[in-house]
């Protein structure tokens, strides 16, 4: 086995012939971030015309192996080989290097050489720019050291990933679609517990119950409100700062947002969380909600996301579970504008209603809704730790096998998901 850097077995961000090509109507594959993932996962449905993609996309072609060069993206080995692309060409996200395999390298082998767990820890800590949003230069990946072995046995080697990863790929479907089907039930549970009456509708509330602005739950003193317009470049000793995609993303904790400086923070008083108080995306993924932790308290937000501070008689875990039922969920999307970046003013979403019952009726159905909802979530948990361990296997087994640990034409990858069926 001998070591061979990258730029003298692949081109790295190459012209793309196959797109030169074609005619300026010619159809081409798309792939946006959200499409590109390994093994079966890899979404090459979508299309567009030649002349809509011209300028601003990167291009690549049938046989290049992509690889995303931010954050986290990268770091989670979504690595890719690419083939049967529309017209054989197709552009995406800027956010992917292309490489194209040479003569002395199978193309199989070479993606299997950008999987490794060291390909991607020597990329992490190559990365530059600030937290949120740091990439892999393409410096890094033409100095790549690549443990280059005959053709013949690069075959072999991954033939026998592809066999032993699609088993993984098998059962890591299989996990999502229970996790789908735990979702589907836990959607039933909040339709029947709060089918509270769909006014856009025309249905009827439940008797008792009464049509209440979202403004009047909240606390008076610490009205719903956006936050920091202008937050800067990320300071690593600075404020915390929600954005509406930490909120979709689930990223409430210290150590996951991006942070502002006092200075800026200290004009954005009013705009301040504390533990319990209520955030929702009002900008890209509008209506995503998620409860502050108390490890929040003090910190703030963007004008992408609000503060909903809960009033004293109405209870932050219904108030929450109800914002995201069909009665509510409809009237927020009603009232979205823009069109490239959409999002809900403030003044409409204090003024959306919400069906509210008592607060004695408020304890008892988020008490009834929450019991199923924590059964339904200890079961993702369960899922999402089982794909966990499968991606940490087929990581240890790709890079096993690249850098020659063991033999494959004699190794049985008959085991590797022992133990992680859910």
């Amino acid at each position: 086995m001998s070591t061979v850097r990258l730029r003298h077995l692949a081109q790295v961000n190459p012209q793309t012939p196959a797109f030169d090509r074609l005619s300026p109507e010619d159809e081409l594959t798309f792939l946006p971030m959200e499409s590109v993932w390994p093994g079966s996962r890899l979404d090459i449905s979508q299309r567009r015309p030649k002349t809509s993609v011209a300028v601003g996309y990167t291009r690549f072609q049938d046989g290049d192996v992509l690889v995303p060069k931010i954050t986290p993206t990268f770091e989670a080995g979504r690595s890719v080989l690419v083939n049967g692309l529309h017209n054989g060409a197709g552009t995406g996200t800027t956010e992917l290097h292309v490489l194209r395999p040479g003569l002395q390298i199978d193309p199989r082998f070479l993606l299997y050489s950008v999987s490794t767990h060291g390909f991607l820890k020597l990329g992490e800590a190559e990365m530059y720019g600030v937290a949120g949003q740091k990439r892999v230069p393409d410096s890094f990946l033409r100095d790549l050291a690549i443990h280059l072995v005959p053709l013949e046995e690069q075959r072999r080697i991954a033939d026998f990933l592809d066999a032993e990863t699609g088993k993984m790929s098998k059962l890591s479907e299989s996990l999502q679609r229970f996790d789908r089907d735990v979702r589907e039930r836990e959607q039933a549970v909040l339709g029947q517990e709060l089918n509270c009456g769909n006014r856009m509708a025309g249905e009827a509330l439940r008797p008792g119950w009464r049509w209440t602005p979202l403004m009047h739950l909240t606390d008076q003193f610490r009205q719903i409100m956006y936050g920091i317009v202008l937050p800067g470049q990320h300071v690593e000793d600075g404020v915390p700062i929600v954005k509406g995609g930490d909120v979709a993303a689930n990223r409430l904790s210290r150590n996951s947002l991006n942070r502002t400086t006092h200075a800026i923070e200290s004009n954005y008083v009013r705009s301040r969380l504390k533990g319990g108080d209520l955030v929702i995306a009002i900008r890209g993924s509008v209506g995503e909600i998620a409860v502050v932790p108390d490890e929040l308290t003090g910190a703030n937000l963007t004008q992408d996301a609000a503060r909903i501070s809960v009033g004293a008689d109405t209870d932050a875990r219904w108030l929450r579970l109800v914002l995201e039922s069909p009665a509510v969920v409809e009237q927020v999307q009603r009232r979205v504008t823009g069109a490239t970046i959409k999002g809900i003013n403030i003044w409409d979403l204090k003024r959306v209603l919400v069906p509210t019952p008592s607060t004695a009726e408020q304890l008892a159905l988020s008490g009834v809704v929450n019991r199923a909802v924590d059964t339904h979530e200890a079961m993702r948990s369960r899922v999402a730790r089982h794909s966990s361990l499968i991606a940490e296997r087929r990581q240890a087994l790709i890079t096993a096998a690249v850098t020659g640990q063991f033999d494959v034409s004699t190794a049985s990858g008959r085991n590797v998901t022992d133990g992680v069926t859910p």
